[in-house]
């Protein structure tokens, strides 16, 4: 089993118990009457290279990361250093993330919020919007083409973007054939945990103009940022660089300017 394959059983087990406590009706009705989702499009089109700045306590390549007692807090600190949107981690075993902590930071920031998790069934997407989520993560290899194409049409129909994530050649093809809009191209083997900064200059020439073109895993400094723009990344997507820096508003502001420089 791969570490993928470990997580999204451990997914399915946490989710089973919490349909177990508030049936899809409710969460459902809740998704339905909450307010409508900001779209985050506009503000990666725009000149210079956006940041989705992660509030992220743990992972299971690098062990604990940050505490992080209010995610709201760096949330906000985020937002004022100019990300463009802000992922949220709610997979408990593996990250130490809540949904709580996807609430406390839709309240407190006006920028859109990404649902971080490994979806793999309709509830989750319901609970997404239901709890605030502007977009959502589909991670392709977690997904059947199926799945993908219904859970990416889900997404669309309750508001929110999707972020469709790859991290070789053959999953790019998938994600352009569901016609996905936002493509992310993960430097990290999600069965292996390896990192390869260079895994994102590979794939983003096979996306080309299709889509929008995320980096995400392996950016750490503003060089690392520079470099994946000068390959046609649109966003970058950074965590641990984030959540361990003493000024993660300045620390999103030194990504940015990279571009501008």
């Amino acid at each position: 089993m791969s570490v993928l394959d470990d997580i999204v059983a451990g997914v399915r087990s946490d989710l089973a118990a919490r349909r177990a406590r508030v049936p899809f009706a409710d969460v459902e009705a809740a998704a339905l009457s909450a307010p409508a989702a900001l779209d985050p499009m506009p503000g990666f089109r725009t000149a210079g290279l956006a940041v989705i700045a992660e509030v992220k306590r743990k992972s299971p390549s690098k062990g604990d990361l940050a505490s992080i007692a209010d995610p709201a807090a760096l949330a906000a600190e985020y937002a004022a250093g100019g990300a463009s949107a802000i992922s949220v981690l709610t997979e408990e075993r593996r990250f130490n993330g809540t949904l709580a902590d996807l609430d406390a930071v839709r309240a407190h920031v006006d920028v859109p919020v990404l649902r971080k998790d490994f979806m793999v069934e309709e509830y989750q997407f319901f609970e997404a919007r239901a709890h605030g989520a502007d977009m959502v993560l589909l991670i392709v290899a977690s997904l059947t083409d199926a799945e993908l194409d219904r859970f990416q049409r889900l997404a669309h129909e309750l508001g929110m973007t999707a972020l469709v994530e790859t991290h070789t050649a053959e999953e790019v093809d998938r994600a352009l054939a569901v016609g996905a809009q936002l493509i992310g191209v993960n430097n990290r083997n999600l069965k292996t945990l390896d990192v390869d900064l260079a895994t994102f200059g590979r794939l983003s020439v096979r996306i080309g103009d299709a889509a929008l073109k995320v980096a995400e895993s392996g950016i750490s400094t503003p060089d690392d940022a520079a470099r994946v723009a000068s390959q046609g990344a649109d966003v970058v997507l950074v965590g641990e660089a984030l959540v361990r820096h003493g000024d993660p508003r300045g620390a999103v502001a030194a990504l940015m300017d990279v571009v501008s420089a």
